[in-house]
């Protein structure tokens, strides 16, 4: 069903390189959009964008694979919402023309936000509108009521529209005439095969059918029967190495081995000493794993949110904003999908799974993804203090940083145990036939005196962060965010700037934290690790970013008003009408005091 023409990735190598300095222009996009791209800050097209826009303009059925950050939303949503603009026919359609379905609820969010931009920018009459599994009947006909040009949602609330008589069967074969599957080799990993298997049967012959990933798996190979038609496959990593289409040559890898027990000192003394870029996204395994990360963290002053599966959709949509803006520098993600296969892979007996799945529906969002498809912005550095199950899981969580061709680094805390699976993620980048690559190298900036100088307050510290501790933290971060995501949810409609005052990273610890905790003593830094700290910090001057934006705007704005809670008030300043008072003529202190509390 799916001829694929194999002899294209060559040919699109050869384009590529005889047309890098191809404009937006020159591929045939509408003024529009280029003027909206302006405004965005995208000057030129990325070479998967070079080769796609032209081809997906003139209907064809594509499979695009390049790795994470080089681009792949804006080569399919571009020439996607130029096609609606020249194809806004007189026909009333009863149904989207336009499908784009992802895997999870955050790279929904990123899409839709995306598109909306793009179609604000260029000032046209298309609507584009998201579904959530959360959405009721009532809230999705809604939605869908218009009904909208494009459509921005997982396939199981596809699959929910048409049970539920939502989307009219017959209304989609007329209407539908582009298909986007992003994050094509997630798809079905998240469970949605029958979901994917019911709508082909809705899809129109007609359709033309794109498939972005940025890796290529037997999923994709599934997908690519089921759903396209004789597709151009386009496969584009920036050179011919096997390591570089894997991960991208601007990202350094580092490890380092340490003990199980150890993993704590070791990220104290990277983060402490600041031997590590910021901002940095640090990856566990479980969710338990990253409060206790979090309350370490608190004692010895570093700020820090977490982010994973149990808390509301709105709280993460906020926490993964704040720090895209630059609010927190620390960000512990937990990526439990790879704990998830294996679970399903080891023998676990039918009961337990089954109880183990019972509990994960009351507790977690089964659309929740943090490894893929997110674009976190400016994340200079991933931590993986729990090393992925898999190289697959390594791959994708490393595309986190050095996105859109900026310079990244990661560090992997890897203990005996997790040795293994090191082992495999060297062998895929080809380190077993090259001894001497050192493709992910040892880090070289920490000592073991460094890490030994700080054992001792680490351990204590480690001590005081019990299960029970992690169990109360926990409690009370999902309280205070469902209280964030619920109550406030109608006045921040009203008052989005007062969102402002929700912060992600807040004290969770009973204790309050030790003073002098927070500074390391000179005494205790030899001379290599000092000498390392100030390279890095150089570094970070040469890339301008001694001077972060999260404190600038806070601080100005809201120094007073610190409780959200607290600060929503229907009266007017009454200090503000006390004017005259107390002036003390044209430099008087009071009434600048006065002038600067009524501006607060």
């Amino acid at each position: 069903m799916a001829n694929e023409t194999d002899n294209l990735p060559q040919e699109t190598k050869d384009q590529e390189e005889q047309e890098e300095d191809q404009t937006f222009e020159e591929l045939g996009l509408d003024p529009r959009l280029i003027h909206a791209l302006t405004k965005k800050s995208v000057e030129n097209p990325t070479p998967i964008q070079r080769v796609a826009i032209p081809l997906i303009l003139e209907g064809k059925d594509v499979v695009a694979r390049a790795k994470t950050g080089s681009g792949k939303t804006f080569a399919y949503l571009l020439p996607l919402v130029q096609k609606l603009f020249s194809d806004s026919s007189s026909k009333k359609n009863l149904a989207p023309t336009a499908f784009i379905l992802v895997p999870t609820r955050e790279l929904c969010q990123q899409v839709y936000s995306e598109a909306l931009s793009l179609i604000e920018l260029c000032r046209v009459q298309l609507k584009v509108v998201q579904l959530t599994s959360t959405m009721s009947a009532s809230d999705l006909r809604t939605t869908l009521a218009g009904p909208p040009e494009i459509l921005v949602s997982t396939p199981a609330c596809i699959q929910t529209c048409l049970s539920k008589g939502i989307l009219q069967s017959t209304s989609v074969q007329d209407s539908l005439s582009i298909l986007v599957l992003d994050e094509a080799d997630l798809l079905l990993s998240y469970g949605y095969e029958n979901d994917l298997k019911a709508l082909t049967a809705h899809v129109p012959r007609r359709c033309q059918c794109l498939l972005m990933s940025a890796t290529s798996s037997a999923d994709v190979e599934k997908l690519k029967k089921l759903i396209l038609h004789n597709p151009y496959i386009l496969t584009l990593p920036e050179v011919g190495d096997v390591k570089d289409e894997i991960i991208p040559k601007n990202v350094q890898q580092f490890w380092i081995s340490c003990s199980t027990r150890d993993k704590l000192v070791h990220i104290l003394a990277l983060l402490k000493l600041g031997l590590v870029q910021k901002k940095v996204l640090i990856f566990t395994n479980t969710i338990d794993m990253g409060f206790r990360l979090k309350l370490f963290f608190e004692q010895f002053g570093i700020k820090s949110a977490v982010l994973n599966a149990e808390l509301p959709q709105n709280s993460r949509l906020h926490i993964l904003e704040e720090f895209n803006a630059g609010l927190f520098d620390y960000l512990i993600a937990t990526d439990d999908s790879q704990s998830k296969e294996k679970e399903q892979a080891d023998g676990e007996s039918h009961v337990e799974r089954r109880k183990a799945r019972k509990h994960a529906k009351k507790k977690l969002d089964s659309e929740f993804g943090v490894v893929r498809g997110i674009d976190f912005k400016n994340v200079h550095t991933v931590i993986n203090f729990d090393m992925p199950q898999s190289a697959a899981g390594y791959v994708h969580r490393i595309g986190r940083t050095g996105r859109a061709y900026k310079t990244g680094a990661s560090v992997s805390l890897v203990s005996p145990e997790e040795m293994e699976t090191f082992e495999e993620i060297r062998s895929i980048f080809g380190e077993n036939e090259n001894k001497d690559s050192n493709f992910i190298a040892p880090f070289p900036l920490l000592t073991k005196n460094a890490v030994e100088s700080l054992r001792y307050r680490a351990e204590d510290v480690a001590r005081s962060v019990t299960k029970i501790a992690v169990r109360e933290s926990r409690a009370q971060d999902l309280r205070n965010e469902i209280l964030n995501s619920e109550k406030l949810k109608a006045h921040f409609q009203d008052n989005p700037k007062d969102l402002d005052l929700l912060k992600h990273d807040k004290v969770l610890s009973k204790k309050a934290p030790a003073t002098h905790l927070r500074d390391v003593p000179e005494y205790l830094l030899d001379p290599t690790t000092q000498e390392a700290s100030k390279i890095v910090k150089l570094a970070r001057a040469a890339m301008g970013n001694t001077n972060p934006t999260r404190r600038k705007g806070l601080k100005g704005k809201f120094r007073t008003n610190k409780d959200p809670l607290k600060s929503f008030s229907a009266e007017a300043p009454k200090k503000a009408f006390k004017g005259g008072m107390k002036r003390k003529g044209k430099d008087g202190n009071d009434s600048h005091k006065s002038k600067k509390k009524q501006s607060v």
